[in-house]
């Protein structure tokens, strides 16, 4: 069993975050001790896991909550939630073709300057020298 702390740790999110998911019924196997400290099991960090890659992918609480309900309803759901994750992972394909165009940006900026510091091109960069 983890406690709150390791979790953040674990997946990179804050104790806070964790609270209120947890709170908000996105982890329905987290356990509490008998002072009510939350505890979690692997069960409990694969629905965190799945939470926070949803929340990342754009996915707002509420509808993570209703894919959640869906697989703990069963085998009935599955097609829904298959539909469900075919639009998340457009939104995912989406955010990393946006990543990578800034990382190409990025890049010609980087080389662009390399040039000027190596003093291959002058200084084009600075507006008060245009």
């Amino acid at each position: 069993m983890y406690t709150v702390k390791e979790i953040a740790q674990k997946l990179d999110l804050s104790e806070h975050t964790i609270r209120f998911y947890t709170d908000k019924g996105l982890v329905p196997s987290v356990k509490r001790d008998k002072n009510n400290i939350r505890l979690f099991d692997e069960e409990s960090v694969n629905w965190l896991t799945g939470v926070k890659y949803l929340k990342d992918c754009g996915m707002s609480l509420d509808d993570i909550k209703r894919y959640i309900y869906m697989c703990l309803e069963g085998d009935s759901t599955i097609n829904t939630r298959y539909e469900i994750i075919l639009k998340q992972r457009e939104r995912a394909y989406a955010q990393y073709e946006e990543a990578r165009q800034r990382m190409e940006y990025m890049e010609q900026k980087a080389k662009h300057y390399h040039d000027i510091v190596n003093h291959l091109i002058p200084d084009d960069t600075n507006p008060g020298k245009w």
